[in-house]
């Protein structure tokens, strides 16, 4: 008799741990039943008193997961492992999503809110008549310069950066278009290019510039320059805007000669198991109120109209960070390369920084 109620005992133990695992397992997995929505985004990319406003209005309960490259998402979505109801990915990797069948079609019909959208941010040439995605944030490349190491207006180009001033003062985000972009940009050619003399030129210039690279790093950046430890950054608008509210020495600058207009999109994998609380938490993030506090809170430009006339206006009037429709057209988004040409661009931009070593 003990020996039976000791295998039962041993049974249900096991059947316990069996349990547990399989939700530790379908939590790390983004599989936790149909009241979660399970959210893949960029680090930093959204103010944290919304997602438990919007888990105490919809009764949802958030998982959220961060990446820090468009590329480590896709490969994360694509090899299928997770369950992420939604996504916030940049352009170029839309389209290439949408290409490879990663994405599912948008129901309209379940949508409250898109015409809050400044119609300017629709319909644009990475996902037509958005079919698949829904804007979330937009923003520029640009610099982000300290007046009290560099003299204020003395940064207004991408060839500034070469000044043998800034002698291991200048940091370099960690991105391959970003940085083979501007090499470009700074010879007034496409950051989109597939010519490979342009891509040579523009290697070898950046290679002339590594005496000046103190490091190339991705979120630290921030706060490298927020200590005034660098003079210089190449860094994305929304980023700079923190800088400024941490160190009123800091500015931020759209070169003169061109840069990169980016966007990032709220999209449903073709994975998601939460079709419905996807739904939800794009209208809840269309809706004017949450747009503007996530905008305040986080730096970027929103594309929400409506959410504008809550903005401060030191905030929409800025240029820099809201820039005209004559700046906005000297500015380009990058396009989906292909595998062949990222893999270029991806290949230059490690050489470059062996280089540096």
């Amino acid at each position: 008799m003990k020996r039976l109620q000791a295998l039962f005992i041993g049974i249900c133990f096991i059947l316990l741990l069996l349990f547990f695992g399989v939700q530790t397992l379908e939590k790390s997995t983004g599989m936790s039943g149909a009241k979660v929505v399970n959210i893949y985004n960029w680090g930093d990319y959204i103010d944290p008193e919304l997602i438990d406003r919007f888990e105490k209005e919809s009764g949802y309960k958030v998982n959220y997961d961060t990446f820090d490259s468009n590329e480590a998402m896709f490969t994360k979505i694509q090899q299928g492992g997770t369950a992420y109801d939604i996504a916030i990915p940049s352009e170029y990797m839309i389209q290439k999503m949408i290409e490879q069948n990663l994405v599912l079609p948008l129901e309209k019909e379940k949508l409250k809110g898109l015409d809050n959208i400044d119609p300017q941010f629709l319909d644009l040439s990475f996902d037509s008549q958005n079919r698949y995605s829904v804007p979330y944030f937009w923003g520029t490349l640009g610099i982000a310069y300290n007046d009290k190491m560099v003299d204020e207006g003395a940064i207004t180009s991408w060839d500034d950066l070469w000044s043998p001033a800034l002698k291991n003062n200048v940091m370099l985000i960690d991105g391959a278009r970003e940085i083979i972009g501007l090499g470009l940009n700074s010879l007034g050619y496409s950051l989109n290019s597939k010519e490979q003399s342009q891509l040579q030129e523009a290697t070898m210039k950046l290679r002339k510039l590594t005496p000046n690279v103190k490091a190339i790093v991705a979120d630290e950046i921030k706060m490298y320059m927020e200590n005034e430890e660098s003079a210089v950054a190449v860094t994305f608008s929304g980023e700079a805007a923190d800088m400024m509210a941490e160190n009123e020495h800091i500015h931020y600058v759209i070169p003169e000669e061109g840069s990169n207009l980016w966007f990032d999109n709220l999209v449903i994998p073709k994975t998601a198991q939460n079709k419905e609380g996807a739904y939800a938490f794009i209208n809840f993030m269309l809706e004017p109120e949450n747009a503007a506090q996530n905008a305040e809170y986080i730096g970027y430009s929103t594309p929400n109209e409506k959410a504008l006339a809550l903005l401060p206006k030191e905030i929409t009037e800025d240029e820099q960070f809201y820039p005209s429709d004559e700046r906005l057209a000297h500015l380009e988004v990058y396009e989906n390369l292909g595998s062949q040409y990222l893999g270029i661009y991806n290949d230059l931009f490690l050489e470059l920084k062996m280089y540096r070593k």
